[in-house]
């Protein structure tokens, strides 16, 4: 573990040391009006605007159509789009900050947020918003919560486009069939998980991620259902991650694998995850409010919902923090006048409002979150009033720490397999993860 922490150390001070050379670099996006250097330049606010977008191909329709839109208003403007994997994005920007050419505005979420903003390779926003005509028209909460993930200086780095929230879709179709009640509870839900299963016809009750992305699930899975309202304890220095509530539901939630869920769940990332259940009999999945269109195509509205986490014992309903997203300006953009006119132009009422009826998201826009669809989309409707309702509890994840996405993802995705596979139990996996949190908080708190 220790050997991990340090290596992820060696490996930020590489980067930073890569990214003082590559911020003398030429910036891509020149419209040849700035001087570049360390800080950029504001240019004409005319030329070529480069966008990177941190979820290629899911989301490149609908950026394709803001991005006309803006044009059209702005015919001095270009904006050139390069569509990245969200899998491939942190790889793709920490290759740029080494070697050169980052774009000039960025998709920039609270996940990845620490570790760029750590690199100095992003241009404070604060100022900009208070001069804009999104000041005030933002959703205040999402705001907030970019501030904290950028380091806990309370720097806005990134303009909050939407968030997120994980959703519990369900076949009402085979619940109705199976005489099932909705999975509203955790008891419900396994419940549901076990009757739905017939694996001899090829039935499940649910698919489980095994693959990438795994760790924020299981950790809503745990916090879920063992009623854990904070990620570290009172002291701030010790995570919960390992407290024997968590381990338990842990313990419980893995042993879904293989008996009421498929066995090719164990290497599927989100895009396996859905296709394989828009395409099969499957019960239940956990994802977000992103994958709702795609059911919608696959099986019609008629044949599934998509609900709020399940409540536990206490009636109260506990999940972990979702990424909020958003867009960033890369501090050596020589052409930044005109890059945060796109900002300002993607966050506006109108397209806000398109760009998140498209992904099936909650609009930062203030006024964007109160237009017809949003309560056409039962999914969204049901998110967006479970995040303000008071019936949720929201355990906010450590996305702050530089280390979080290492830890969460490449350090213990292989391990969590394992615990699927009964190779490691859930204690001694927890055991590692809050060994590395613990340590990575410590680091944090001395940095500080």
């Amino acid at each position: 573990m220790k050997t991990s922490i340090r290596r992820s150390r060696r490996a930020a001070i590489a980067v930073a040391l890569g990214a003082a050379l590559a911020l003398t670099a030429t910036a891509c996006g020149d419209d040849g009006s700035g001087t570049g250097g360390d800080k950029g330049a504001e240019g004409s606010g005319e030329g070529q605007v480069l966008f990177w977008d941190n979820n290629g191909g899911v989301r490149t329709d609908i950026w394709k159509e803001v991005i006309a839109d803006f044009e059209k208003a702005n015919p001095d403007i270009e904006v050139k789009y390069v569509g990245i994997a969200s899998t491939e994005y942190q790889s793709k920007v920490d290759t740029a900050i080494q070697g050169g050419g980052l774009p000039d505005v960025g998709g920039v979420g609270a996940a990845m947020l620490a570790g760029f903003a750590a690199q100095n390779v992003l241009d404070p926003l604060d100022d900009r918003l208070a001069k804009s005509s999104l000041d005030g028209k933002l959703n205040e909460d999402m705001v907030k919560s970019l501030k904290a993930a950028g380091g806990g200086d309370d720097t806005l780095y990134s303009i909050p486009t939407s968030a997120n929230n994980g959703v519990l879709y369900y076949r009402t179709d085979l619940f109705q069939q199976a005489g099932l009640d909705a999975p509203t509870t955790w008891d419900k839900f396994y419940e549901a998980a076990d009757k739905l299963t017939d694996a001899d016809k090829n039935k499940f009750g649910y698919t489980i991620r095994g693959g990438a992305g795994s760790i924020a699930q299981a950790l809503d899975a745990m916090y879920g259902q063992s009623g854990i309202t904070s990620f570290w304890d009172a002291s701030g220095a010790k995570t919960t991650v390992n407290d024997p509530k968590n381990v338990a539901a842990l313990e419980k939630y893995a042993a879904l694998y293989k008996k009421d869920t498929p066995s090719a769940d164990l290497n599927n990332d989100f895009t396996k995850m859905v296709a394989q259940w828009d395409s099969g009999t499957i019960g239940m999945l956990n994802h977000n409010l992103g994958s709702y269109q795609d059911h919608v195509k696959a099986l019609g509205a008629d044949k599934f919902r998509g609900i709020p986490q399940p409540v536990g014992a206490t009636g109260k309903r506990v999940q972990v923090s979702n990424p909020v997203d958003g867009l960033g300006l890369f501090k050596n953009s020589k052409n930044k006048e005109a890059a945060w006119k796109f900002i300002e132009f993607a966050t506006s009422h109108a397209e806000s409002s398109k760009f998140n009826e498209s992904a099936g998201q909650v609009p930062s826009n203030n006024d964007a979150a109160k237009d017809a669809w949003i309560s056409k989309a039962e999914p969204t409707k049901l998110a967006a009033a479970a995040l303000t309702d008071g019936s949720t509890t929201i355990v906010q994840l450590p996305y702050y720490l530089p280390d979080w996405n290492t830890i969460s993802k490449a350090d213990n995705e292989p391990n969590f397999q394992k615990v699927l596979l009964g190779k490691m139990s859930a204690k001694d996996f927890l055991d590692t993860v809050a060994d590395q949190l613990n340590a990575a908080q410590a680091e944090w708190k001395q940095r500080g």
